[in-house]
């Protein structure tokens, strides 16, 4: 299984709020720091913040920043929100062409190993998951580009 770049994107965008505290983060910053698409991004933000994760402020100053602390998060949530759906085999949709489908154990495998990727997922918040300011100092410079390593 993997996540959808839409899920990786917001997972970033909350991490970025998270270190920017209370300071209000635009989605150019964040577009910029991580290097990514901000017509991407806008999309991303629509949906935490429709979702309650993060808060829209309008105007000149505004921005974005955590809509609840950063705490009550669950990562596990925020992927049932931005994921499409976690139909992992053809049988799982509605519409399953599959033959064996009625005699087949894979579908309750999976359903099982879905539910224990989301169950971990649960366990962790965007804080405590998330870089401190300094880190993300450290990763990116002063023009928001990604500082890479040295080449040996």
């Amino acid at each position: 299984m993997q996540l959808t770049t839409f899920s990786d994107y917001a997972l970033r965008m909350l991490m970025y709020a998270h270190a920017a505290g209370n300071r209000l983060v635009t989605i150019e910053e964040i577009a910029g720091s991580y290097g990514i698409s901000r017509a991407h991004l806008m999309k991303v933000a629509n949906t935490l913040t429709r979702a309650g994760y993060l808060t829209a402020v309008r105007g000149r100053a505004g921005g974005l920043k955590l809509g609840k602390p950063a705490e009550d998060i669950r990562l596990g949530d925020v992927v049932r929100a931005t994921e499409p759906d976690f139909a992992l085999v053809e049988c799982f949709a509605t519409d399953s062409q599959c033959v064996i489908g009625n005699c087949c154990r894979l579908p309750a495998v999976l359903r099982r190993a879905l539910g224990a990727f989301l169950t971990e997922l649960d366990k962790h918040t965007v804080a405590s998951i998330a870089l401190r300011p300094k880190d993300f100092r450290q990763v990116f410079d002063t023009s928001g580009d990604i500082r890479r390593p040295a080449a040996r």
